[in-house]
């Protein structure tokens, strides 16, 4: 560690402290010289109050009357005194004398009293004190005062005391967590489910430390970063647990709001301390949750021209990374979910020479993380681990963890012994929409209004080919909603125009059933708006499916409109931008409306159930509607029939057989089996 130079600050405030309270104890506490016959005079006057002799030495203290003292104050008033008398006044003998026979003294004594009886003096006698014990003692007390003055004030407030001064003295020191040899993490590769790609990437950095000769012997370059990017709870943390436990080597864990602080200069100091320390334990793996908290992009949003203290702890952070003197042998990771917003030379190659991105995980990845949280629970025969991984499209990893424990939770309160499919069902359902509210009182007026308009979203999503399927649709109110309807949505990455619209008319299914069936319209479907409004705009100013605005994209992947005040676009575009956003949410809701006026029947069979049963699923809705004409399972068996029975089947028998299908999304519901 570099010397800083000597602080006098602490050897100077210890010397106040002793000059304070040490000096009384070497100063004089001896009052005025008097000769006997002095102290005589003064006992014929009636102006001594106590005599004490000490008869080892031949030496009396003489303490004056409060008559006394005032008339001895007031003759000397015009003297000054000096700053040590102030500092340390007088507590001890008016007048000291020294006496020649003991005898002598108690007669002359005795005799004044006698010629004179009003004389009120008293006289006692003792040894004297050994100067040198008294010192021995004082300091001993004085040690001992110091010494916890030094622990409480220099060892607490410097050591990560609590409260508003703690760490007063160290504010500049780093606050990593250590995890070696001596403080060992449990998490390995082994908990570590579903992330193949990125744990194969993170294993490889394990091994660069572990066998840097492998890789350096052909003249290659152990990488300096290691960037975790993803959505929140994909397990980026997690894997850096996994790398703290596999890693064999110091593993510095810490936040990126640790390096902040109040005090000017301290996130600088706390990042050359973390280096610093690294660099003596090397070869080291340093991991910065939360980068984006001292990382993000610099010059953006300082309006004020000041002093920014952000960017002066990113400066070092940048250095450190890779500048002189900088050590191949300390390895940085970190994560985020907000690279967009990192500053570009930080993301560099050499800084950061791989970014990760950690994505929310596939149904084969997500029956892999839920056979790891599933190890913990007592589970019940008939929980299907491919049935719940199917059921939880588009959770992460944490919220698997989630569902797992949630569903525990609701075994136990429904004493059951062990944990159900059905309970792991509720708890997805109430993970997704809240808790149930069974005791909420609504009009009946209202209950029928919600019962429509989930129908309304139920027929719309069934009756189109490419909105999600159906699973169940509920009228009990859960948390902020008074109605629900559950969907699987297919796991894509690309959508189509057509499939777009086709989610649009479905999720304004629920407005189009009131107009359809009350003539008017309510305030609860603001949701289905909002999420309306919000993939229209994508459309039109995202991916360029509009056809009047054209292939024109004015997304921003860097980030940097987020602290621009103008539009990339001009006034007449805009303009036409609302138009156009407009243009496709009113034809998909007069397309939802003329959909449920047309088969008004259904909509009105399925609404009468949902108010009788409150909850109903996708075998009631196969009841009212028969199968869905594009349904994988209807489509495939045409084919997989006539591919069986090819040599027995006919002509007619094949296109009867397949005839069928485009009448299954239109059967009644006296054919449920069609």
């Amino acid at each position: 560690m570099k010397n800083k130079g000597f602080n006098w600050f602490f050897p100077i405030a210890i010397a106040v402290v002793l000059f304070l309270f040490l000096q009384p104890m070497f100063s004089s506490s001896e009052g005025g010289k008097l000769d006997e016959e002095g102290f005589y005079e003064l006992v014929q006057q009636g102006k001594v109050k106590d005599v004490l002799v000490y008869t080892d030495i031949s030496k009396a203290d003489v303490f004056l009357t409060k008559e006394a003292k005032a008339e001895l104050a007031k003759s000397s008033k015009d003297q000054t005194p000096s700053p040590f008398e102030m500092l340390s006044p007088q507590t001890g003998p008016d007048y000291t004398f020294a006496y020649g026979d003991k005898t002598i003294l108690l007669e002359t004594y005795r005799d004044l009293k006698k010629t004179n009886p009003s004389i009120s003096t008293t006289m006692d006698y003792t040894t004297a004190k050994n100067p040198i014990s008294d010192l021995f003692v004082t300091v001993l007390i004085w040690v001992a005062v110091l010494g916890l003055f030094y622990f409480f004030l220099f060892r607490k407030m410097g050591g990560g005391g609590g409260g508003p001064g703690g760490q007063i003295f160290s504010i500049g020191k780093s606050k990593a967590k250590l995890f070696d040899e001596k403080d060992k993490v449990q998490v390995t590769f082994k908990d570590v489910a579903g992330l193949e790609g990125a744990k194969e990437e993170v294993q490889e950095v394990v091994d660069f430390l572990k066998n840097s000769d492998k890789y350096t012997r052909l003249g290659g370059k152990i990488p300096k970063g290691v960037l975790l990017v993803g959505p929140p709870g994909t397990g980026k943390t997690l894997l850096a647990k996994a790398v703290a436990g596999e890693a064999k080597v110091p593993f510095f864990s810490l936040s990126g709001s640790d390096f902040v602080e109040m005090f000017v200069g301290v996130g600088a100091s706390r990042v050359r301390d973390l280096f610093a320390q690294a660099k003596l334990k090397s070869p080291a793996i340093i991991f910065i949750d939360e980068i984006d908290a001292i990382g993000r992009a610099r010059g953006k949003g300082n309006i004020t021209g000041g002093n920014d203290e952000r960017e002066n702890t990113l400066n070092q952070l940048l250095t450190e990374m890779d500048g002189f003197g900088t050590d191949t042998n300390v390895i940085v990771m970190a994560a985020t979910n907000r690279a967009d917003i990192l500053d570009k030379a930080l993301m560099r190659a050499g800084r950061f020479d791989r970014s990760i991105y950690v994505d929310l995980p596939e149904l084969h990845e997500r029956r892999q993380i839920f056979d790891v949280h599933l190890a913990k629970i007592k589970l019940d025969d008939n929980v299907d681990r491919d049935f719940l991984s199917k059921q939880t499209p588009g959770f992460s990893g944490a919220d698997i963890a989630n569902v797992c424990n949630e569903a525990a939770l609701i075994a136990a309160r429904n004493n059951h012994d062990t944990v159900t499919k059905q309970d792991f069902l509720d708890a997805v359902d109430r993970i997704i929409g809240g808790l149930e509210k069974k005791n909420k009182a609504i009009k009946p007026s209202e209950k029928k209004r919600v019962a429509f308009h989930e129908a309304g979203h139920a027929t719309i999503s069934w009756l189109v080919e490419h909105a999600a399927p159906l699973l169940k649709v509920t009228i009990v109110p859960r948390g902020r909603s008074l109605g629900a309807a559950w969907y699987l949505p297919e796991e894509r990455s690309l959508t189509t125009t057509e499939q777009m619209y086709d989610e649009i008319c479905a999720t304004l299914g629920g407005r189009a059933a009131e107009q359809a069936v009350f003539g008017n319209i309510s305030t609860g479907a603001l949701s289905d708006l909002e999420r309306v409004t919000k993939q229209a705009q994508a459309m039109v100013t995202v991916y360029g499916l509009n056809e009047k605005l054209g292939n024109i994209s004015y997304y921003d992947s860097s980030g940097q409109s987020e602290y621009t005040l103008g539009k990339p676009y001009s006034e007449q575009t805009a303009k036409t931008i609302d138009e156009e956003i407009s243009k496709i949410i009113e034809n998909q809701y007069a397309r939802a409306v003329q959909i449920l006026v047309e088969n008004r029947d259904k909509l009105d069979a399925l609404a009468g159930k949902l108010l009788e049963k409150e909850v109903i699923f996708r075998e009631d809705l196969e009841e009212i509607f028969g199968k869905r004409a594009w349904d994988p399972e209807l489509t495939e068996q045409p084919l997989k029939v006539a591919q069986e029975n090819k040599e027995e089947a006919s002509t007619e028998d094949t296109s009867s057989v397949a005839s069928e299908e485009p009448q299954a999304s239109q059967s009644s519901s006296s054919e449920p089996n069609s």
